[in-house]
């Protein structure tokens, strides 16, 4: 059976998210018994799909199959599950008895829920217990029915989306504020970047902690003392303190002394 030309679904029970999931997740499916008796009549048959650059979990509930990605077969033992980019053909060797829960992300999805870039996936085989939880899987398999599998899954992928994109705000915030500071010629204190970017101290400085893992005053100054000293250091007669921020010369050296541990003059 082949994808397009053959309705490989039939073959399958499917569910389609429709929470924020949906974004990122084309569908969960399991193998149906019943279904696949019935088109296959029994026999040995397999199932080719075109690329389509989908990162795509396999949770073998069932016998050991085999799996061609390219030109390379790859036998999937009984206990074992994998991940696939999907960026060549693929075709699986199956038996009537085969059971597969699958779950195929739609290209980028991996990363906006996992945080994990499927570019490093191409034209591998991966052991699925690389990427989720083995306890996740080993949970997922006990399971007695697609809805309850369906059930864990989607409790898990949203918990980590969640901290994900939470993740992702921080990073974006903390990167916003460091722009902002650079274009404001490295004047602005925590609490003047706090009002340009419409948030408080606190949370400027609870960012920090956790994006880089310092308070704001520290690594702005750090920041803007490493750029001044490297100017200062090419072009010591194009200098100008004013430039990075500093009242004076004097301003300048007490930060380089709390930056390098030694006074200008003995560094040079």
């Amino acid at each position: 059976m082949t994808e397009i030309f053959d309705n490989i679904r039939k073959l399958y029970r499917f569910y389609v998210p429709d929470n924020e999931l949906a974004e990122y997740i084309e569908f969960f499916s399991e193998s149906s018994a019943p279904e696949t008796y019935r088109y296959v009549a029994g026999n040995h048959f397999t199932v080719k799909m075109f690329p389509s650059w989908t990162p795509t979990c396999y949770m073998n509930l069932g016998e050991t199959y085999q799996l061609s990605v390219g030109v390379k077969k790859h036998l999937i033992q009984k206990d074992t599950d994998v991940l696939i980019l999907r960026n060549t053909i693929v075709e699986r060797h199956n038996l009537p008895t085969d059971s597969i829960f699958t779950i195929k992300f739609f290209p980028g999805g991996l990363e906006a829920i996992l945080g994990v870039n499927q570019v490093q996936f191409k034209d591998r085989v991966v052991n699925l217990a690389t990427i989720l939880p083995v306890t996740l899987i080993q949970r997922v398999k006990q399971l007695g029915t697609f809805e309850e599998r369906i059930e864990l899954l989607q409790h898990y992928f949203l918990s980590r989306y969640y901290q994900q994109k939470k993740a992702d705000h921080y990073r974006q915030f903390v990167s916003t504020t460091i722009g902002t500071f650079d274009e404001s010629g490295m004047v602005l204190n925590a609490g003047q970047l706090a009002d340009q970017l419409f948030a408080t101290s606190k949370t400027i400085n609870r960012y920090f902690h956790r994006v880089i893992g310092t308070p704001p005053k520290q690594y702005l100054s750090m920041v803007r003392t490493r750029a001044a000293l490297i100017c200062y250091v090419a072009h010591k007669d194009q200098f100008f303190p004013e430039d990075y921020g500093y009242y004076d010369m004097s301003h300048f050296y007490k930060d380089v002394v709390k930056f390098t541990g030694k006074k200008l003059r003995e560094s040079l």
